[in-house]
């Protein structure tokens, strides 16, 4: 058994990435299980909204059960960083694949990137992903 984190924000491009991704593990059919993950700014709407009601959500849920992978749904609230982070920490998982988007040096540096602070706070591997062939 092999598990994967798959962090999404509303980007569906990124997230349909992330699932191509998973898909294409090693017998990711027989052997990977996925963990989708939303972390919503305020604990109101993460305890009153499933991931499977976003559309980002909807769409990767329906994506992972026609890639055969088996999949379950989670949310959280607050600081995505720190929110990935714990949730791979306590699920143990073997691997997070995160939707990367594409940004300047300088648009890093002032709006920050939840791709590199996951990587380099993260003691797990960490695939980042584009918007898929469909978007460029």
């Amino acid at each position: 058994m092999y598990h994967v984190l798959l962090p999404l924000d509303d980007d569906e491009e990124r997230a349909r990435a992330q699932v191509a991704a998973a898909g294409a593990l090693p017998h990711a059919e027989e052997s990977v299980t996925a963990t989708v993950l939303h972390v919503f700014r305020d604990e109101e709407t993460a305890e009153k909204t499933a991931v499977e009601q976003t559309s980002t959500g909807k769409v990767v849920m329906e994506e992972l059960l026609t890639a055969g992978v088996t999949a379950n749904a989670r949310s959280g609230h607050g600081d995505p960083e720190r929110q990935i982070i714990a949730v791979a920490e306590e699920l143990d998982v073997d691997m997070i694949i995160l939707g990367g988007r594409k940004r300047s040096p300088l648009g890093a540096l002032v709006f920050g990137s939840v791709s590199q602070a996951v990587i380099l706070d993260s003691e797990r591997p960490v695939a980042v992903t584009g918007r898929g062939a469909s978007a460029e």
